[in-house]
């Protein structure tokens, strides 16, 4: 990973590896639910977390005092320090980044109602810790005791990406020896679902088609994805599993506009081309990209366009996994992220559900049907959020 240019060129960091994934989505929690529903039907109705049991977590007072964006952070958070195993790490060289786009809205709402009905004295003292949007990043310091920075990032629908790119650039710099990165979101409020409608960003059939000719909007999903990112070195010498490298990451502006991309991705390609810099690969090394792929008109066409306009004519599979998935908003980039790590280690890359008819003005190479085999090489991932805010992240296999 770069981290930025001396006189002889770019000064490299130190290499971070993944050595543990921890995801909640619509297809259930933990990464085997996640990569059975990548591989199967699309889902109906609300894409809700279906099996999350926050008594795995919490005792019932505490639960009471945490958002549900909050809770899924912390969840996912665990599942992943679970998975890494023993760190053993300083607590001070150890630190939390995660993302979410709009925090502990829930709980806003359900306060708001409070207020209306029964006044201003039997609002809850707890609204403001658990609406703030580092309550995630918060909490999951608190469980592990790491003393190293606690951040969050609120860039929309790029936040998980980016937190995961930040997190990986403390570890590469020396900073810190182990981070935690990842995204939260659970906005699935009657409020939050009305005013996604009412912008006409929201599918009006209720099915997400990335890339099809008859996409109309995006599906809402919640959950979390958590990636714990750890100096390589370290994490070879303790003999941890490694799913892959966090080679690269980038961040961009369209400066466009509040919500729709500039026409043509020119933001996403130079975030695309900048993650490969970064992570010091050529282009034609790339063999997948996990796509934004929100299937909505104007954001699939342009992220076509971007793809195109870096990786020309013959561009690396493409996949959303939002087609199974949906959108969940500042958690999308982390619980694809947490994809990408699955989809190495299992030499599959999963299709694009919902992909069924190609849009004449979209070349790409669009895996949809069945999963595809191939020999894992390196992906990159990619988020775009409200605002204008571009992420991209280089994930490639354990290269000794």
């Amino acid at each position: 990973m770069l981290l930025g240019s001396g006189p002889d060129g770019p000064i490299r960091g130190r290499r971070v590896a993944i050595t543990g994934i921890g995801v909640l989505s619509c297809c259930g929690t933990g990464t085997e639910a996640l990569w059975t529903g990548l591989n199967g039907p699309q889902p109906t109705g609300e894409r809700r977390v279906p099996d999350y049991d926050p008594d795995q977590w919490f005792g019932t007072k505490e639960a009471r005092q945490l958002d549900r964006f909050a809770q899924f952070s912390v969840a996912a958070a665990d599942m992943a320090l679970a998975d890494a195993g023993d760190l053993a790490v300083d607590p001070g060289r150890a630190g939390v980044v995660m993302g979410t786009g709009v925090g502990g809205f829930e709980s806003l709402q359900s306060q708001v109602l409070v207020f209306g009905e029964k006044g201003a004295r039997r609002v809850s003292p707890r609204l403001v810790p658990m609406m703030m949007a580092n309550a995630g990043a918060a909490n999951v310091s608190m469980r592990t005791g790491w003393h190293g920075p606690s951040e969050t990032i609120t860039t929309a629908c790029a936040a998980g990406t980016h937190s995961i790119g930040y997190a990986a650039r403390m570890v590469a710099s020396g900073r810190l020896d182990v981070a935690v990165g990842g995204g939260a979101e659970a906005a699935m409020t009657e409020v939050g679902i009305a005013a996604f409608a009412n912008m006409t960003a929201l599918s009006t059939s209720g099915h997400s088609r990335p890339f099809d000719v008859r996409r109309d909007g995006f599906v809402i999903t919640e959950g979390a994805g958590a990636l714990v990112l750890e100096d390589w070195e370290r994490a070879v010498s303790r003999g941890a599993h490694i799913y892959g490298e966090l080679a690269g990451s980038a961040s961009t502006a369209d400066a466009y506009h509040v919500t729709a991309p500039v026409p043509g991705g020119s933001g996403a390609a130079s975030c695309m081309a900048l993650a490969l810099e970064d992570a010091g690969i050529e282009r034609t090394s790339i063999g997948h990209i996990n796509a934004h792929g929100t299937s909505t008109p104007l954001n699939d066409r342009a992220e076509a366009d971007a793809i195109t306009a870096v990786f020309g004519s013959n561009p690396p599979p493409v996949t959303s996994t939002k087609g199974i998935t949906g959108h969940g908003l500042g958690a999308a980039g982390a619980i694809e992220a947490v994809a990408v790590a699955l989809s190495i280690e299992r030499r599959l890359i999963p299709p694009t559900s919902g992909f069924e008819q190609p849009d004449p003005e979209i070349h790409l190479d669009i895996v949809s049907g069945t999963s595809r085999e191939w020999d894992p090489a390196p992906v990159l991932s990619n988020s775009f959020g409200f605002g204008g805010h571009n992420g991209c992240l280089v994930i490639t296999p354990r290269g000794d």
